[in-house]
């Protein structure tokens, strides 16, 4: 049986977050390897080069990256700048990885189909926590090598894990039948795409800033070519989350995105299809049908000639099934964040300071970060899992002083709810609605207790007094 005090610390996934986590490795003398499932780092990334964040430079860049990339002569790019992907690629994460010490211990063309203990599936316990990781890694010569790590750091992300447009979790009736008139995510409707969609009738399906960056820019192709028609379909009825907190937005980027995407709609020029849970897809000659509930019973959506399903993404979880992990039990995130990121209740885009003991499962030296650490809520933003990284590396490296010491401000939405009202009903202002307040109260703490313990609402009624809690920031 081998040691494990010698071996290396595993990262999955050469893409922000799992770089940042080699610079802290790197930084703290910890020996590491970087495994990136690509031809190159932050292949993820590359896919939505062509899509503009809505946060500043300031938002998108580690400390222990920028310490490593500027003892190399590198300039950081304006604060205030909003990069596309491709810049993130250009300007950062190509460059980090191009440091010597970084490109040291990356390796690309790395695919990481599983992870276990040496000897031990997940039910053996005696001994459990003394074995080194066993890591199947495929280079894709259909031969699977056996990498040993002292701990693991699965920073690889959801994008490659698209929701289905079936609204129950599973494929729409029809949906793999007719992929070839279908795509996930953000298409580059501008660029590379256009030609599938200029002049065509497109159905977007999904919720979130991923479907709004779509419906922006096949406008903009409607703009050219007014043959082009834009049809937009909901789950949900009230489109609060989406359409954002407007100027009350403290990233102004994403305010207008929402702000935007509402004007759209008002002015006719998308059609806007709320209540809508697509249930199956049928092929109409040259283009599609698509089937879907709704309160007034059974409504077909069409002919369109292409769909794009924006909505999210969900964790790969074959990944580590031989682990002993503690997931929540709907969104699939870490247990102990479900209650603080649970959509059903909350959609500011800040989350309470956390770090390595809110990551750690009963796998001990096993941890989630990044997107994936949220499972399948929304809203995250890179600094999270900058600041996850850096907590979770320290804890690692044994300083616990340093892992506890979490410093975690992200700029809020301008709208945080939960149990979100009907279309047209005002928000409630207290812990549970309205911008998130200064500090929280006990309200909202009674908010995450309830979630935790498997309730759905709010937790917190009237008539109960606030108590100030300061161990938590906002309501989210």
């Amino acid at each position: 049986m081998t040691s494990s005090d010698t071996l290396p610390i595993a990262v999955i996934g050469a893409g922000p977050v799992g770089l940042a986590a080699a610079a802290h490795l790197i930084q703290r003398g910890l020996p590491v390897r970087v495994y990136e499932a690509g031809a190159a780092v932050a292949t993820n990334v590359r896919d939505w080069g062509h899509v503009r964040l809505f946060s500043p430079w300031e938002y998108n860049t580690d400390t222990a990256a920028r310490a490593l990339l500027q003892a190399h002569g590198w300039q950081e790019p304006a604060g205030k700048a909003m990069p596309t992907g491709s810049d993130l690629y250009e300007a950062y994460l190509k460059p980090l990885a191009e440091t010597p010490a970084v490109a040291a211990v990356i390796e690309t063309g790395a695919t990481v189909k599983a992870i276990t203990r040496q000897g031990a599936d997940k039910v053996l316990s005696k001994g459990h926590e003394t074995k080194p990781f066993v890591l199947a890694v495929s280079n894709g010569n259909g031969a699977i090598r056996r990498d040993l790590a002292r701990a693991v750091i699965d920073a690889s992300g959801t994008w490659t894990a698209p929701n289905p447009l079936g609204a129950g979790g599973i494929l729409a009736e029809g949906e793999a039948e007719n992929a070839d008139r279908i795509a996930y995510g953000i298409p580059d409707v501008l660029g590379r795409d256009r030609a599938i969609y200029e002049g065509k009738t497109t159905l977007v399906v999904g919720a979130g800033h991923s479907a709004a960056n779509v419906l922006l820019d096949l406008a903009r192709v409607a703009e050219r070519n007014p043959e082009t028609s834009i049809v937009w379909a909901t789950r949900g009825e009230n489109l609060m989350r989406v359409y954002g907190g407007g100027g009350a937005d403290q990233l102004p980027a994403r305010g207008e995105l929402g702000s935007a995407l509402k004007a759209l709609v008002d002015s006719g020029r998308v059609t806007l299809v709320a209540g809508f849970s697509a249930t199956r897809v049928k092929a109409a000659g040259d283009q599609v049908m698509v089937e879907g509930e709704t309160a007034g019973g059974i409504r077909e959506l069409g002919p369109v000639d292409r769909i794009v399903v924006s909505t999210g993404q969900r964790p790969d979880l074959n990944l580590t099934r031989e682990l002993r992990l503690d997931l929540d039990p709907w969104l699939e995130s870490s247990k102990a964040l479900g209650p603080l990121i649970d959509p059903n209740l909350h959609s500011c885009g800040s989350v309470p300071p956390h770090g390595h003991r809110e990551l750690a499962h009963p796998e001990p030296g096993f941890y989630t970060v990044g997107i994936k650490s949220y499972g399948r809520a929304p809203t995250f933003l890179m600094l999270t899992g900058y600041e996850q990284v850096r907590s979770v590396v320290a804890a690692i490296a044994g300083d616990l002083a340093a892992a506890d010491d979490i410093h975690l401000v992200l700029p809020e939405t301008g709208v945080c709810s939960t149990s979100l009202p009907a279309d047209g009903a005002p928000a409630s202002s207290g812990c549970c609605g309205g911008p998130a307040p200064a500090q929280v109260d006990a309200c909202c703490a009674a908010d995450a207790d309830a979630k935790a313990e498997g309730k759905s609402g709010c937790g917190c009624g009237p008539g109960k007094a606030p108590e100030k809690v300061a161990e938590r920031s906002g309501c989210c």
